[in-house]
């Protein structure tokens, strides 16, 4: 029996963490419908304080949990009204800033959005676009997905929209 053996000639000093986000809104008349920083044609918006992007609320959450910074509601509360109305790209680009400032990068982001209409992924990809330029990273390293109930529960029947989002962030060196 012959024995394999590995040899690490330099220690591997990169450190990773993960974080997932998850948010809901529900849909409402007279908002326009933002998911991933763009405005998507539908007849509904999503409620909320800010531009209620259910998109980027998951994936602020995602990256506040992996850099250990809380959640979106302990920086953004729904209860300042210097907030109403705040567009949720602006607030990506603020929480990127600060992770970053504290020695991480977005090495991945994955993230899903569930509703029953409008028909989303010919969108996906502006989303995916928009997201990376917010955050300064490549597309490649933004994947964004959508997906049905078949008619089960709030998103099913149309009376709200949910996402959720896994990030891995990297040390930087």
């Amino acid at each position: 029996m012959s024995r394999i053996t590995f040899h690490v000639s330099e220690p591997m000093h990169t450190t990773y963490r993960s974080g997932f986000g998850y948010d809901v809104h529900r849909l409402v008349e007279g908002r326009p419908l933002i998911l991933g920083g763009v405005e998507v044609p539908f007849e509904r918006g999503l409620e909320g304080h800010s531009d209620a992007d259910v998109l980027l609320h998951a994936l602020i959450d995602a990256i506040l949990g992996a850099a250990g910074e809380g959640d979106i509601g302990s920086r953004y509360p729904s209860s300042d009204p210097s907030l109403k109305g705040i567009s949720s790209a602006t607030m990506l680009a603020e929480m990127a800033r600060l992770v970053r400032g504290k020695g991480w990068r977005v090495e991945n982001i994955d993230a899903t959005i569930v509703a029953q209409r409008p028909r989303l992924s010919p969108h996906t990809p502006r989303m995916k676009a928009r997201i990376a330029e917010v955050l300064e990273i490549e597309p490649e390293r933004v994947n964004v997905k959508s997906k049905t109930t078949d008619g089960l529960g709030f998103t099913g029947t149309g009376e709200g929209m949910a996402a959720y989002c896994t990030v891995m962030l990297a040390r930087m060196k």
